[in-house]
């Protein structure tokens, strides 16, 4: 949605149809006032539930509904928006994922612009999978295997790649949509990313000679206008850190949808009283049933803590007193910390978490994994003391080329004015895209 408004707010005279499922459309269009963005829903693939009755269906299965379904209903929805603006499509640009959409592309004779909305790491073991799977057969199990064929990455460990790769049930829906989007984004006309060429120039080469067009359009949280307000800081967490001495606040999140293990809540609390180590922990209350015993009251009693059911992350991650970004490594997070300059301590789940992670800590050098894989008292209190303790200056570097490629005629906003020029192409007047 980031990528359609800005594609929008540029080409007013264009109309991009956009194509979503009616719960996420009515999120995302919640006050919307484009006039140029018309929505459309397609369905989930789920079977309604009766009324009143909330979906408990786990999300994997949701997914997999959906993509039985989500060629058809693009398809439908195609047409619908073809007869309601009364002119042919003349371009489709989708999420990568939907590697059939290149199919629908070549039957229109238009353009395809895939965009991967992951890192661009990522993307490249995607584009190589069968070339991965081909060369690893004989080390199946050996998931500590490190290995250095994979164009554009100088080596990393079988354990650290996507699932869908080598790991997994590589017959699974998603594990067969991602092995068939690699097989087909060579075809599209362009493949663009939320990222920025300086992160991994060699990296960017190799991919834009595997790709016809390989465009780095971000990090989008520095280009977009719709900065969070501190009037919406409902839980006055900038107020608290106004309060905090520079540096030294470790800000923990894992994302929305991700909730630690029990034991793990309660071995990363223990760390960080154990160390003193001032703390904004962004925590479903839900979860708060785990905490040790006292550990709400002692740490705000002292001042030490503040935990909330939500933060407005990017504000939270630009003020002076953050020290240290505890993450689950999620792309749009790693990307914020990167454009903040604010180190990690990472503790991935899955998809390509695991990449990310690998990236921060022995590529870029701009944080660490949690020793393990999950949080531990010793783990964690030897992580909080090395990071808060040391001066990260490549995470400095990398900021300041972050924002320099978003700036104007740096390489993230020139590749945007190419993108723009592939999508806009073909349309003269008024058309959908």
């Amino acid at each position: 949605m980031t990528l359609v408004r800005r594609l929008a707010s540029v080409s007013p005279t264009v109309v991009f149809s956009f194509f979503n499922t009616e719960a996420s459309n009515r999120v995302l269009f919640a006050g919307e006032s484009c006039n140029n963005i018309l929505a459309y829903d397609v369905s989930d693939g789920c079977i309604p539930s009766t009324e009143g009755e909330e979906t408990l269906m786990p999300l994997v299965e949701r997914v997999n509904m959906f993509l039985l379904v989500a060629e058809e209903e693009l398809r439908k929805g195609v047409g619908v928006a073809e007869r309601d603006v009364g002119v042919k499509i003349s371009c489709i640009v989708t999420d990568a994922f939907y590697w059939f959409c290149g199919d629908m592309a070549e039957e229109m004779n238009i353009p395809w612009v895939a965009f991967f909305n992951g890192n661009s790491f990522a993307l490249c073991t995607h584009l190589y999978t069968d070339l991965i799977r081909e060369k690893t057969a004989h080390l199946i199990g050996s998931a500590e295997e490190t290995v250095d064929f994979i164009p554009g990455i100088k080596s990393i460990r079988l354990a650290d790649l996507p699932y869908g790769v080598v790991s997994g049930d590589l017959k699974s829906p998603v594990a067969t949509m991602l092995h068939k989007m690699g097989r087909a984004l060579p075809t599209a006309t362009a493949v663009s990313v939320n990222s920025f060429q300086e992160l991994d120039a060699d990296l960017t080469k190799s991919l834009s000679s595997k790709l016809n067009k390989f465009l780095n359009i971000g990090p989008f949280n520095l280009i977009s206008k719709e900065k969070t307000s501190v009037k919406f800081d409902e839980y006055s967490c900038i107020s608290w850190l106004d309060n905090q001495k520079e540096r030294v606040v470790a800000y923990i999140c894992f994302g929305t949808t991700l909730t630690l293990p029990p034991h793990e809540i309660v071995e990363l609390a223990e760390a960080l009283e154990e160390t003193k180590t001032p703390f904004l922990w962004s925590i479903n209350k839900d979860s708060h049933k785990h905490f040790p015993k006292g550990f709400l009251e002692r740490t705000s009693a002292n001042g030490t803590g503040k935990v909330v059911a939500w933060a407005p992350q990017e504000q939270v991650l630009s003020h002076i007193a953050i020290g240290v970004f505890v993450t689950h490594a999620g792309w749009n997070s790693v990307l914020e910390s990167i454009g903040f300059g604010v180190p990690m301590i990472c503790r991935p789940y899955f998809a390509d978490q695991h990449l990310s992670s690998w990236m921060v800590e022995s590529v870029w050098e701009i944080g660490l994994r949690i020793k393990g894989g999950s949080f531990t008292k010793e783990a964690t209190c030897r992580a909080l003391e090395q990071v808060l303790s040391k001066r990260y200056e490549k995470i400095e570097a990398l900021k300041d080329l972050a924002h320099k490629a978003v700036a104007s005629n740096g390489s993230s906003d020139q590749n945007f004015k190419t993108l723009l020029e592939l999508v806009t192409a073909a349309t003269v007047h008024t058309k959908p895209i």
